[in-house]
């Protein structure tokens, strides 16, 4: 983001092999390092129930799957999975990490890391792959790369959610004006997503939401299928 108003999906990225995107990261967006200052707004923009909306309702993981979160912040989605699911988080700032193994450690695995192919190899295969908040981040080369790392890390017929701000015709000015702002600087419309899924995955749903937010945003969702 841009401005002082922390209208993205805000942590440190955990990209593929490639470094980041050079992203603004002074003022609100230091403080937004802090875990309970990025829960505390995740909640009040209703970032929060997004992501547990997408859990519930599309996600829906059952008893014995694998999933691997890649950018998973203080790791606050452990908090909507059933027992049974095996969580294994990855993002490369360490209060989150810090905060998240204090919090959910029993429950979960963390890692402070960036996901690369190295890092697949000493895991077993996933039954789904999250990436929420991190494609708007990332430049094309950069986007495949990290569709290519989740399509190495499923099963056959495993799935990878993504969820980040969209471009679309007809799109609320404030929605507009709060994708404008974000700090991600490769905030797309819903075709160039589904363009990059689609070089790497053949099975690809996209969804458009305007009401998971608290806040007006349009939100996509894409499904990839291995």
């Amino acid at each position: 983001m841009n401005s002082a108003v922390p209208t993205d999906l805000d942590r440190p990225l955990v990209a593929s092999g490639a470094p980041p995107m050079a992203q603004t990261t002074e003022g609100l967006h230091a403080v937004l390092s802090i875990p309970g200052v990025y829960t505390f707004v995740e909640t009040a923009m209703g970032a929060l129930a997004a992501r547990k909306a997408i859990i519930r309702q599309y996600v829906r993981p059952r008893w014995g799957d694998r999933i691997l979160d890649i950018g998973c912040g203080p790791g606050d989605i452990v908090r909507f999975l059933r027992p049974g699911v095996e969580y294994v988080g990855f993002d490369e700032g360490p209060a989150y990490i810090r905060n998240a193994r204090r919090r959910y450690g029993r429950r979960a695995e963390f890692h402070c890391a960036r996901v690369r192919d190295t890092t697949l190899d000493e895991q077993e295969s996933f039954d789904i792959v999250l990436a929420f908040g991190v494609l708007h981040h990332l430049d094309d080369p950069e986007a495949q790369d990290l569709f290519r790392l989740a399509f190495k890390a499923l099963r056959p017929g495993g799935r990878l959610f993504t969820l980040d701000g969209c471009y679309i015709p007809g799109q609320s000015p404030i929605a507009r004006w709060l994708l404008d702002k974000d700090r991600g600087k490769s905030v797309r419309t819903r075709d160039a997503y589904l363009r990059l899924a689609e070089d790497v995955f053949r099975n690809v749903s996209a969804i458009v939401r305007l009401d998971i937010f608290w806040v007006p945003y349009t939100a996509l969702i894409l499904e990839c299928r291995r």
